[in-house]
């Protein structure tokens, strides 16, 4: 993966025909749709909390480009400078169907891909993308404090987080999931939520919170929780992102 051709180049001195970077993400919060609070960038120079809490958790990994605009920064030649592509948005965001096809290829080519919260609220209009994240949003029927399963403890985003935890966030549930092409790491233990609330439309208690998947070469992390100021603040949840981070990209 990318993340090893850059440390193998740092480390051999890179050769003086070889164009070499540090490592480094691309993290883009534009909201086509429903703007959330914590990406809402305050004064013209002003970060949102979600970014500056970004930079926080990968400030000893890698580098953090920031970006609200998806057309110039989703296309071939700027996808290659990153390890990563990380995606808070929603809506139709406004990229070209030539530079949709790049995203694609990049994670295919064995680039890394991260959604976190309304990235599968997104590109509704564009299956492919709904085929590579793994599933798209369908409603909130929750708001509260639930009780989360973690279902893989050996994987790197939530080998910290025990058997089960308990966290107050916008709970999603999903459509055009399936459990059998996924690797779920973390499920809403449903004694914890109501499911008679309104709007809730599944009925197999299967309410993923986290998985993981192949894409191509390529890796795809997604977790559902982020919606609430606090939950960016927990340490729980920016090591949760940093594991998915660095399991997508890979050694």
């Amino acid at each position: 993966m990318r993340c090893a051709l850059v440390l193998l180049l740092v480390l051999s001195g890179c050769g003086e025909t070889t164009s070499c970077r540090p490592p480094a993400v691309l993290f883009v919060s534009q909201s086509a749709g429903y703007q959330h609070e914590v990406v809402k960038r305050h004064g013209p120079r002003g970060l949102s909390f979600a970014e500056a809490q970004m930079m926080k958790a990968c400030e000893a990994h890698w580098g953090v480009h920031l970006s609200q605009d998806a057309a110039a920064d989703i296309h071939a030649s700027n996808l290659a400078m990153y390890d990563a592509v990380i995606f808070y948005t929603t809506g139709e965001l406004p990229i070209s169907a030539e530079n949709r096809t790049a995203l694609l290829d990049y994670i295919r080519d064995g680039g890394a891909f991260i959604g976190i919260h309304p990235a599968t609220d997104t590109f509704y209009k564009w299956p492919e993308y709904g085929e590579m994240i793994g599933a798209y949003f369908d409603g909130h029927p929750w708001h509260q404090k639930v009780k989360v399963r973690v279902e893989d403890r050996d994987h790197p985003a939530t080998k910290h987080l025990g058997w089960h935890f308990e966290i107050t966030d916008e709970i999603y549930q999903f459509k055009n999931y399936d459990r059998s092409k996924l690797q779920v790491l973390m499920s809403i233990d449903v004694e914890s939520i109501d499911l008679k609330a309104k709007g809730v439309k599944r009925w197999d208690g299967d309410f993923a919170v986290s998985w993981c998947k192949p894409y191509g070469k390529g890796r795809v992390f997604y977790t559902s929780l982020g919606h609430r100021k606090e939950v960016w603040a927990d340490e729980r949840f920016l090591k949760h992102l940093v594991g998915g981070i660095q399991w997508a990209i890979g050694p």
